[in-house]
């Protein structure tokens, strides 16, 4: 077979993969091109390219799912090749046709792997046709209520709704009864739409304490494919990834080879070409079902390129030129224990909300020997509400599980995240669970252990309002003199002549408000105090989690006029999908008000008592920005 030339690499995606391939790409010494929206034109992957082209628009539909800009970013560029990352049009056919009618090479397998793969039904048609066990459900053309309603019952509740051409938890909703299923397959069918331009829903048992355990497959044009080991994925909240790791822990050899050789196989039956991963669930009893096969290079592939030294995207690119596998499935390399976990623009207390703005304060740790992080921002950038909320990812690879484990521990111990919320606390707290260290894992840890992850909400302590002044006196730009190291001004202790020994202090943080006397003497901050001044803003560790802390001016804020009182706000940015009801309207307790959309998923404003709707201040298809009034509900007396 003719080898085919590749200098210049598009990436038509964003944020930390886009970055991720063109450190390959421009390691193996090629051009790299960045496609990119209008509030992405100051992006990481935007300064990182070589080149880059501006497709318009904000939204995916009007930005990254753009097929025919991007290929004319590309031929305008003079690419020859295009890299989808994931999400966005990494598993879509149509796109993977186009580029191949243009004379493009899409850096993927072909479409009719995609088209055989892309449809969950369809691949699980296939799958049982190869004898491969399947989880019990409908996967039927027919999308009415009644079907779906009729295939549960046969099923038996509780059952699992997923977008036929879906991925990353859009579009999935648990059901457990029968009152529930009209408004979970009426939402994840909107999220469907509105993430993959295809509403088309299956619904299969959702199995109890299951693992989720997938395989990495490759193959190129020549016939060869083989298998990468496996990851476990099983730490997961809203049906998407948090914590994966390879190899999968505790698994026997032989379970380990059957699933390898079955996902292999899976991939063969379709012509596979490139990297691709098969999706198992694997029960308690070492029963593994066939769930999905992802056709594209996953989030988690870190972990994989950590235990065998491989790098997966150049793997991508040289079986794209005509290159065989260079070695065989004896050859594979297999040595130590990773584990990634995924920092999101999150709040974990709220339910999962997606959080975004403006990225005040962002250190990520140190990297090298087994410490990587792949990231797609910097500290200063802006995090939209329009995309995933993934900020990025830190891998820690170690001898065994438990040197990998602490060594990532270290690496989130040294992550400072400033300007909205995030999982970062949530991630610290996971791997120092007694039983994420036993291995005791399934996709519902979080929820199983919900009480140790996401501790209720308590006071914070004198002692930390104590601790937030010294750190604010201490770090305070204006209070030392750095002209002159000699004078006693300084000196960031706080010390002052002719002034009393205590100071009051007016702080801040997280929306409470505290009147703090500090003592002026000692108030030098130790090495490993656990602050970082941004401005006016001081970040102070407590525990596991980092807390800003201000001054305010409590004279200032009296006289600052009463502006608009209660309603319901929004928890995010966003844009709003549907308004549920009017003025006038009566409303119970937790009826739904309104939809909002962010970062891909839905999320529904409800009546938090009974009462009447008093007046309405959005509409559908507006933008929206956190903490606006959306309804006014008049509550009953």
């Amino acid at each position: 077979m003719k080898k085919t030339t590749i200098s210049t690499v598009l990436v038509a995606n964003r944020g930390e993969i886009a970055c991720r391939i063109m450190r390959t790409a421009k390691a193996l010494g090629l051009t790299t091109v960045a496609v990119h929206s209008d509030i992405d034109q100051r992006a990481l992957h935007v300064r990182e390219a070589d080149v880059a082209v501006n497709l318009g628009g904000a939204k995916p539909s009007d930005s990254y799912l753009l097929m025919d800009k991007i290929i004319d970013a590309a031929l305008s560029k003079g690419a020859q090749a295009v890299h989808p990352g994931y999400g966005f049009l990494s598993e879509n056919a149509t796109f993977a046709r186009k580029l191949e009618e243009a004379g493009l090479i899409f850096l993927g397998p072909p479409a009719s792997a995609i088209d055989a793969m892309g449809s969950k039904s369809a691949a699980k048609a296939l799958m049982e046709k190869a004898g491969v066990p399947l989880v019990p459900g409908y996967h039927g053309d027919a999308q009415d209520l009644q079907t779906f309603r009729e295939a549960a019952e046969s099923i038996g509740y509780p059952v699992l709704l997923k977008a036929i051409a879906g991925g990353g938890g859009k579009g999935m909703k648990v059901v457990e009864r029968d009152s529930e299923l009209v408004e979970a397959l009426s939402a994840a069918q909107r999220e469907a739409q509105s993430a993959f331009g295809d509403s088309r829903m299956l619904v299969e048992k959702y199995v109890l304490k299951p693992r989720h355990v997938e395989i990495q497959v490759f193959a190129d044009q020549h016939g060869n494919c083989l298998y990468l080991h496996e990851r476990d994925c099983s730490i997961q909240r809203r049906h998407q990834k948090v914590v994966e790791e390879a190899p999968a822990p505790g698994l026997p050899s032989e379970l380990r080879r059957a699933m390898g050789e079955s996902a292999v196989r899976a991939a063969q039956a379709i012509g596979y070409v490139g990297a691709g991963t098969v999706e198992f669930l694997l029960d308690e009893r070492g029963d593994f079902f066939f769930m999905e096969m992802n056709t594209r290079l996953q989030v988690e592939h870190p972990v994989t390129e950590a235990i065998t030294g491989l790098d997966l995207v150049a793997w991508q690119i040289r079986v794209a030129r005509g290159e065989p596998l260079p070695i065989t499935q004896e050859q594979v390399p297999l040595r130590g224990h990773a584990i990634e976990v995924r920092l999101y623009a999150e709040d974990p207390e709220a339910g999962f909300l997606p959080a975004s703005g403006h990225l005040e304060l962002y250190r990520e740790p140190a990297t090298g020997p087994g410490r990587r992080v792949d990231s797609g921002v910097e500290e200063g950038d802006e995090v939209s509400p329009f995309y995933d909320p993934m900020v990025a990812k830190l891998i820690a690879w170690g001898e065994d599980r438990e040197e990998a484990r602490q060594r990532l521990l270290s690496m989130l111990g040294e992550t400072v995240v400033g300007g909205f919320k995030t999982n970062l606390a949530l991630l610290q707290r996971i791997l120092s669970h007694e039983a994420f260290a036993a291995e005791d894992l399934d996709t519902g840890f979080i929820e199983r252990h919900h009480e140790d992850l996401l501790p209720a909400i308590v006071e914070l302590p004198e002692a930390f309002w104590q601790r937030a002044a010294q750190a604010l006196i201490a770090t305070d730009p204006v209070s030392a003199r750095l002209d002159d190291t000699n004078s006693p001004w300084a000196i960031n202790t706080s010390w002052r002549s002719v002034l009393s020994a205590t100071v009051r202090l007016q702080l801040v943080s997280g929306g409470v408000k505290r009147s703090v006397d500090l003592q002026q003497h000692g108030s030098s901050l130790p090495r490993n105090f656990g602050v970082v001044r941004k401005g006016h803003t001081a970040y102070v560790r407590w525990g596991v989690e980092w807390h800003a802390v201000s001054r305010f001016d409590p004279i200032a804020e009296a006289e600052v006029s009463n502006g608009h009182q209660g309603g319901l706000t929004a928890p995010m940015n966003g844009s709003i999908v549907r308004v549920l009801v009017e003025v006038g309207q009566e409303v119970e307790a937790g009826a739904a008000l309104a939809v909002l959309e962010a970062m891909k998923m839905e999320h529904t404003i409800r009546a938090p008592e009974t009462g009447k709707v008093t007046a309405v201040y959005c509409q559908e298809g507006e933008l929206i920005s956190e903490g606006i009034v959306l309804v006014d509900v008049e509550i009953a007396p």
